[in-house]
């Protein structure tokens, strides 16, 4: 058997292994290519699009529920580390959700709209945060079943809070089952991943065929405005978040984080392979290794600044795209939502654009409307999944170092009032 399996294994190899971000960039190259020399073979081949973008609309459910489930159940461990370890889930939750409305400033600012193969008709838009709040307690107390077999994103995540808190004092071996259970599903997301590059080159080639080459120009300025969104939070949010923290000037810190942390982030796309790194960079600075043996992984998972601005903004073009307005008490709305969203995202390159679909349901979004946004998300992914890991890693050694100085300066601040009296 292993020998009749060895060639395949030969050709498959290099494919499972390599860049993913090279062989997305490849199949956008070849798609705008076969669509340039021969449009009507560049429609054909769409067909391996629409299998890329079912296959993400099956696993997608699964894994929000899963994952979710999962992470909550397992989470008690959190709770009896060191003092320090509660400031810093306050600057990872702080951060993720003023990212969001960072992202939601910027999409106001410059709306960008997308060209979306396949919009369902007659789509209504909520009339305000009341509409959207009703469909949200109807979504909540949905079926469970119901949920996953129509893609109720919303449903799916209550039902997955709810049993996951319960769940949180089961046996260790059921919550260890748990964590399997997530691993599983998680590669199999992988697995659906991996064949991105040949969904992105059919995608692209009938998009391009059909719609022309101007909606370059929607990539770039959706590039645009997530990238900016990330820049600020880098620049300007997170190190006034440090100030407040150290009392001291931020940026020294800042850079270093971004140098040490966020370049390699960018290049691995992946916190939780980042976790070594954010791990060294903690001990060398003199964080107690109880706080950052705690913070550390858990800030691979749950501090996600850059997959909220994701989740937003591409959400929010989608709805642009699609003609529903929104009010500023909706998008504070999904700003919460988005930050939810970000906090169970995936491990795995890409992750953050899989739970778009639970923040497109806000708006009464169909699911093959927010996977063929899901789609347009995997062909900017070559830069927006960078940029994004980039930022969500150093941001974890970032505020844990942050939070360990404050904890010191309030030491001291002590000490001498103490000296004083």
């Amino acid at each position: 058997m292993k020998k009749t399996l060895a060639p395949f294994f030969r050709f498959a190899m290099p494919f499972l292994q390599g860049s993913l971000v090279k062989q997305i960039l490849v199949g956008l190259i070849l798609g705008i290519a076969l669509a340039y020399a021969w449009p009507s073979a560049a429609s054909s081949v769409g067909i391996l699009g629409t299998i890329f973008v079912n296959a993400l609309k099956g696993v997608a459910p699964v894994l929000v529920f899963v994952l979710v489930l999962s992470s909550i159940a397992n989470n008690s461990a959190v709770q009896s580390e060191g003092m320090h370890v509660k400031p810093i889930l306050g600057l990872y939750a702080v951060s993720t959700f003023a990212s969001a409305v960072i992202a939601v400033v910027a999409s106001f600012l410059w709306p960008v709209e997308i060209t979306l193969a396949a919009a369902e008709e007659g789509l209504q838009a909520p009339g305000g945060i009341a509409d959207v709040i009703t469909g949200l307690v109807l979504n909540v107390v949905d079926n469970p079943f119901r949920a996953l077999v129509n893609a109720n994103y919303i449903g799916i995540l209550t039902w997955a809070i709810a049993l996951g808190l319960i769940l949180r004092r089961a046996r260790q071996g059921t919550r260890e089952m748990l964590a399997d259970a997530a691993d599983a599903v998680g590669l199999v997301v992988r697995v659906v991943i991996r064949f991105a590059p040949v969904g992105i080159f059919g995608l692209v080639s009938q998009t391009f065929a059909t719609e022309g080459f101007g909606i370059l120009g929607e990539y770039v300025q959706l590039l645009a405005v997530l990238l900016g969104a990330m820049a600020f939070t880098a620049l300007v949010l997170n190190p006034a978040l440090v100030w407040w923290c150290t009392h001291e000037n931020p940026y020294p810190l800042t850079f270093m984080c971004l140098k040490e942390s966020g370049i390699s982030a960018f290049f691995t796309r992946s916190s939780a392979a980042n976790i070594p790194v954010n791990i060294d960079l903690c001990r060398r600075a003199n964080v107690p290794e109880a706080t950052y043996s705690v913070t550390i992984p858990v800030g691979a998972t749950a501090n996600m600044a850059g997959a909220a601005i994701t989740i937003t903004v591409i959400t929010l073009s989608a709805a642009h795209s699609l003609g529903i307005e929104t009010g500023v008490g909706t998008a504070v709305f999904l700003s919460v939502v988005a930050s939810i969203c970000a906090a169970g995202t995936s491990g795995v390159p890409g992750g953050s654009l899989m739970l778009i679909p639970l923040a497109c349901g806000l708006f009464g979004i169909d699911q093959t409307t927010a996977m063929q946004v899901v789609a347009v998300g995997f062909i900017i992914s070559v830069l927006q999944d960078s940029c994004e890991t980039g930022l969500n890693s150093s941001s974890d050694a970032l505020f844990t170092i942050a939070a360990t100085r404050r904890a010191e300066r309030l030491k001291r601040e002590r000490e001498l009032r103490a000296k004083n009296m």
